[in-house]
């Protein structure tokens, strides 16, 4: 028996800023619970299950948040699952509840994930002691921040590229009236002048600490010819992950990323996705991540990715548009900011990113990544329902 086609017809996001101090984490994740009930439509009575995911629960210091969430979420004497894989969490969550639908377990999820930031600080969290860790790290940065330069030793990047893809995001986040940062004034120059936090990843070239809920309804094929406007596909979608550390691994290019997209594109058909795939919401948090990605992700060959980035075809109005939205450089809830990614491309195959719009998206592509470079996410979504 084939899969059940799979539809994202509802999709809301909370605004994301550095603290919501005005709701709980209840309040939060029901308020992008509603806006996604609205876009598609429906009620709380037309749910059959929620899944729901975040990054580790010592961000907030509130441990399995979920089991007094589910009043919020409509979930009382409903199946409710949590989903957890680091900071690829908010892609993962969104795929369980896709499996769901297709394997026609469900025939109407919601999907949701997370993050209260301000109610505690991820950077110290993420700073392990001795002696797990070798005391020169602050945060995640401190972490992937030798990874960048191993790129660009490998690949002869000038170190003026990541500044590019700062100043870029930062741009497309003025168009996204969801986005945490809204710097009106930002320049090239002042990206390039911000203080250097984790050598080379300059301040504007590093992620928030933002609070935020993302929520998506993914439904069947009956549901979705109920749905008040065209829906986007779910072409494809996979999760991959490998160790921490390993003789042989790669920092700059992990095999399990190439794997995950790998599958995706296998499962969509897709053959070349540079030519194929017309937009790309890619998990950045350090500006350097978008040319490694490219390439991992097939999109540009090895050490070939920061001259997309450098000429322009990553652009809002270039060939390959990555981040429209602005991207985890300027929205970082981080167990939500994977689902960000997947819902931010369902609306681009929509045709309802508004300003950000990509003229004639028709394929896009979701990407997640969490841990130290271990667990990816993705999926690739379209404006026609896949072939079966």
């Amino acid at each position: 028996m084939s899969k059940e086609p799979v539809a994202v017809v509802g999709i809301g996001q909370t605004h994301h800023v550095a603290a919501r101090h005005d709701v709980s984490i209840a309040g939060l994740v029901r308020e992008a619970a509603q806006r996604a009930l609205a876009d598609a439509q429906l009620t709380w009575a037309d749910i059959d299950a929620v899944v729901i995911g975040k990054a580790p629960d010592f961000f907030e210091g509130l441990m399995m948040p979920e089991l007094y969430l589910a009043d919020a979420l409509g979930a009382v004497g409903k199946p409710m699952l949590r989903v957890h894989t680091a900071g690829s969490v908010g892609g993962s969550t969104a795929l369980v509840a896709s499996n769901l639908i297709s394997s026609r377990v469900h025939s109407t999820v919601l999907t949701l994930a997370f993050e209260k930031q301000s109610e505690s600080n991820a950077m110290w969290g993420l700073s392990l002691p001795v002696p797990f860790q070798q005391p020169l790290l602050a945060g995640a940065g401190g972490f992937f921040a030798p990874h960048i330069r191993a790129y660009m030793r490998r690949t002869g990047a000038p170190d003026t590229v990541g500044s590019l893809v700062a100043y870029k995001d930062r741009r497309n986040a003025l168009k996204n009236p969801y986005a945490h940062l809204h710097e009106k004034d930002i320049t090239l120059e002042k990206v390039q002048a911000s203080p250097m936090l984790w050598d080379p990843v300059r301040y504007s070239e590093t992620c928030p600490s933002s609070d935020g809920a993302c929520a998506m309804i993914l439904t069947d094929r009956a549901g979705a010819a109920r749905s008040p406007h065209p829906p986007a596909w779910v072409h494809g979608g996979a999760m991959r992950s490998e160790p921490t550390m390993f003789a042989g691994k790669d920092f700059v290019s992990p095999q399990a990323g190439k794997d995950c997209a790998a599958d995706v594109y296998r499962q969509a058909g897709i053959t070349d996705p540079r030519r194929e795939i017309d937009t790309v919401e890619m998990y950045v948090p350090f500006s350097w991540y978008e040319p490694m990605w490219l390439e991992n992700l097939g999109f540009a060959e090895e050490g070939e990715g920061w001259k997309l980035t450098e000429s322009g075809v990553t652009e809002l109005t270039g060939d390959l548009p990555v981040n429209a939205s602005g991207g985890v450089l300027s929205t970082n809830p981080i167990g939500a900011s994977g689902m960000i990614r997947f819902a931010e491309a369902a609306l681009q195959v929509r045709g309802q990113a508004g300003e950000h719009q990509v003229d004639g998206a028709r394929k896009a592509l979701g990407h997640a990544y969490g841990g130290g470079a271990q667990f990816f996410s993705m999926w690739l979504v379209g404006a026609d329902e896949p072939a079966s």
